[in-house]
């Protein structure tokens, strides 16, 4: 059976028709997709997105059909993805060095963030509880859940783990009257960062998690640990319990995979986070060991499909519509970046998990936040 008789095959036990009428079918204008799809797998995918191949209405919808039929997995991975394994089982793909590469390549698109996401440049998954109605007042909850689940009290000092742009770091200086110190690996997030929060005790470092020497009462980190890697693991546990005080809550916020692994999907590792690696929950319990103790576990996976969604729809809003080839397959890389994840997570393929972690337990049992 040809790749396209195969593929069109398993589509339609996903409920996926080529060029059907449903908002979820894929509209294939090159009939070279097939091939390139079998041949390359989700890089060439993704790639023949970015190219025109093929179009969808609603794309984070067929990546939750295609998604949780796995059929990507029901052909021999590409040379591509054998090699991304190979160097990520015997190198060190998150050294300090290698982790700017994330800062050069994605976070220097401040233009499509500001475009995507909420008014304080939150870059991690929402919070939306009952009554919550758009992404502002989503990531408002989140950042507010957080600061309750460290116990957040005026004047305590927190280190922010890849602060990003600084909204956690502002919203607990102007709710909780805290200090915080955030450290970042990208110039233009501290640039940012540093002149929206000159008022406020707020500080940015450029710097790598492992270059940091302070001292505070609590540490938090959300959206950042997908990029520290596997054999960073301990290391990275290791420098949060240096710096944070006995009686201190670490509140980690991390996407999960439900299956070990050390390597990201390649149009993703290729496109959007270099040396990217979904952490499963074993992997997050052998590096605690003996570091922290879990007192609190949450998983808030739904919420990043419907943070990933209000994202898209306030790109599409907001990116000029005027575009030139350039313009147009930047548009394409962005869109399918933030729908593709979101049909991940609808799918429940991909977890986001709320660690909160003490280095000694906490004598008087913790209270859950929700």
């Amino acid at each position: 059976m040809d790749a396209k008789s195969t593929l069109v095959r398993l589509l339609a036990e996903a409920g996926i028709t080529p060029n059907g009428p449903n908002p979820w079918d894929l509209q294939v204008h090159d009939d070279r997709l097939w091939n390139r799809f079998v041949a390359e797998g989700t890089l060439g995918l993704g790639e023949a997105y970015m190219d025109g191949w093929w179009d969808v209405e609603d794309m984070a919808e067929f990546f939750n059909r295609a998604i949780g039929r796995t059929i990507d997995k029901q052909f021999r991975p590409p040379l591509s993805l054998i090699w991304q394994h190979v160097q990520a089982r015997y190198l060190n793909m998150q050294t300090v060095r290698r982790s700017r590469r994330v800062a050069k390549m994605h976070y220097n698109e401040t233009d499509a963030y500001r475009a995507s996401l909420d008014d304080r440049m939150t870059g991690s998954c929402g919070y939306w509880p009952e009554g919550v109605t758009n992404v502002n007042e989503a990531q408002e909850a989140k950042l507010d859940l957080v600061c309750r689940k460290i116990g957040l009290k005026a004047g305590q000092t927190v280190w922010d783990i890849g602060c990003g742009w600084g909204a956690f770091m502002g919203f607990a200086a102007e709710k909780y009257g805290a200090n915080c110190v955030g450290v970042t690996v990208s110039p233009d997030q501290a640039e940012y960062g540093r002149a929206r929060y000159k008022d406020l005790p707020v500080e940015f470092q450029v710097k790598d998690y492992r270059e940091f020497t302070g001292k505070v009462d609590h540490v938090v980190s959300m959206g950042m640990f997908e990029h520290v890697g596997y054999k960073n693991y301990r290391n990275y546990f290791e420098a949060a319990r240096r710096a944070i005080a006995d009686d201190g809550l670490f509140m980690l916020h991390t996407i999960g995979s439900q299956w070990t692994t050390r390597t990201i999907d390649p149009w993703i590792e290729k496109y959007i986070f270099p040396g990217g690696v979904i952490p499963s929950m074993g992997q997050v319990g052998e590096a605690i060991d003996g570091i922290f103790t879990v007192v609190d576990v949450h998983n808030i996976g739904p919420h990043y499909d419907k943070t990933l969604v209000a994202w898209y729809e306030n790109f599409e809003r907001n990116w000029p519509k005027d575009r030139d080839a350039q313009g147009e397959r930047f548009y394409r890389m962005w869109k399918y970046y933030l729908l593709c994840c979101a049909g991940g997570f609808r799918a429940r393929a991909i977890q986001v998990w709320q660690f909160v972690l003490s280095p000694k337990g906490v004598p008087e049992g913790y209270i859950t936040q929700r």
